[in-house]
């Protein structure tokens, strides 16, 4: 179930909602929220809803061993780890590594066909950061197993994050209050994602498909650039919108997550962007792998070669091709790069942040082309396209052409907009609560209308 769905609209959130404000007590509002939860999930993968349990069974049985056994706790770690990450490996990388190994070594073993289960490396690094923060004692390990399994599971934020961990939401879940100002915060903020996803990142994601879906020889320069900033503007809105829903949904029921976005493509250096783009991710590489491995502590070099261990994980953590490697050791060169030339971070003038913010906005934007392409030769040839496809063709000109719609230059011009925080700038301003208000009940009925033709697309981490 996704929530840009009219299921989900109209019937789930409205059921669930209205059971968490008349059901009596928080252990009633957790056993509704946990059944609810299970079958969020089981209405898309009714097969791996077992694996859901099992492997969140798992990870709650071995911080509680942790807890009770502290003098093997390294090694009941180790196992946990061990366990989570062959879950990962089994389900999103065999056939990637049997593949190569075909190649590498001329052999020809069967690669099977397994269906990966959604939102699988979400829910497990979740998982492992309970553990891991069990074995560190930042969090007591939870006795009640229930508690643990809503924690992963919990709906708003089970498919695509943001990543929670056990000791942000802990008391949330012994704990919480519904007030009408979360509610009312919250179904702004959702309405908000929505409109993000449907709007925006469904405009924008036609036009890339479009363009990445046609034959290399009908990409000119023209089409390649608008292919690459749709689908730049697509993974931000489709991404950010969730996140937004995710958070609005948990105000909504009385939870408060971190932020995982904020506003990352006003940064003017690679680092900044890390530091805005999928915050919960880079925290989560920040504290359980990029300090435990020494961080910025042992020198520039030891800096330099942690950051791109890092990042070589996070494009693996992506997807099994080869493709979301190069975009991981892609963004690692230019870290490194930036670590070793000060200058190019060092704050300056107006002139010095502009030309660092086109830097930053042309590095991530060529980035995401081989994080869209289907292969490295397109990826390849696509940025090549860029920058020097300036032969004219005809059929090539009208492919780019016939992409210039008005609704998608109105939708690029808002999406471009969006993309600052303007609306950061007007909070407090007088009039703003009731034009925030005004615009949510308009954008609501907007992005119903366009759901119920059916014109929307899954969210692009669902895969992840």
């Amino acid at each position: 179930m996704v929530f840009s769905s009219m299921v989900f609209l109209c019937i789930f959130l409205p059921v669930v909602f209205a059971l968490h404000l008349i059901l009596p007590g928080i252990r009633a509002k957790n056993v509704m929220l946990l059944i609810a939860s299970l079958l969020f999930y089981g209405y898309g993968e009714p097969v791996f809803l077992l694996m859901l349990i099992a492997s969140s069974f798992l990870n709650y049985l071995c911080a509680f061993l942790i807890g009770k056994y502290p003098r093997q706790k390294k090694c009941i770690l180790v196992i946990a780890v061990i366990v989570n990450l062959g879950i990962l490996v089994v389900f999103k990388y065999t056939g990637f590594l049997l593949e190569s190994f075909n190649a590498v070594t001329g052999l020809s073993i069967p690669v099977p066909q397994i269906r990966m289960p959604i939102g699988i490396s979400f829910f497990t690094f979740q998982a492992m950061s309970y553990v891991i923060d069990v074995y560190r004692d930042v969090t007591e390990a939870q006795r009640n197993y229930g508690k643990v399994l809503l924690y992963i599971s919990y709906f708003p934020q089970l498919i695509a994050g943001p990543i929670v961990k056990y000791h942000d939401i802990a008391e949330e879940i012994d704990k919480r209050s519904q007030t009408l100002d979360g509610i009312s915060r919250g179904i702004r903020r959702f309405i908000a994602g929505l409109a993000k996803k449907v709007l925006i990142a469904n405009t924008m994601g036609a036009v890339a498909d479009t363009l990445f879906g046609a034959a290399w020889g009908d990409i000119n320069i023209a089409g390649a650039w608008i292919g690459a900033v749709s689908y730049m503007l697509q993974i931000y809105f489709d991404f950010s919108g969730y996140s937004d829903m995710a958070i609005g949904l948990g105000w909504m029921f009385g939870f408060h997550f971190k932020e995982n976005f904020n506003y990352p493509y006003i940064s003017g250096t690679i680092q900044e962007f890390w530091r805005r783009w999928h915050i919960s991710l880079s925290g989560w590489f920040l504290e359980y792998l990029y300090i435990p491995l020494g961080g910025n502590r042992k020198g520039k070099t030891r800096t330099v070669i942690n950051k791109m261990i890092v990042f070589v994980c996070t494009g693996i953590w992506h997807g099994a091709a080869v493709n979301f490697l190069f975009w991981g050791i892609y963004h690692g060169v230019f870290l490194m790069l930036e670590e070793y030339l000060p200058a190019i971070r060092r704050k300056g003038g107006r002139i010095k942040s502009l030309i660092q913010h086109i830097y930053t906005l042309l590095v991530v934007c060529v980035g995401f082309v081989f994080f869209r392409a289907d292969t490295m030769a397109q990826g390849m040839y696509w940025v090549k396209e860029m920058f020097t496809g300036f032969v004219w063709d005809p059929a090539a000109m009208s492919l780019a052409l016939q992409q210039l719609t008005p609704v998608f230059l109105l939708t690029l011009a808002a999406g471009v907009v969006a993309s600052f925080p303007i609306t950061e700038k007007l909070r407090g301003k007088k009039g703003y609560e009731p034009v925030t208000y005004l615009c949510s009940l308009l954008g609501l009925a907007v992005c119903v209308l366009s759901l119920a033709s059916g014109t929307y697309n899954p969210f692009i981490y669902f895969r992840f």
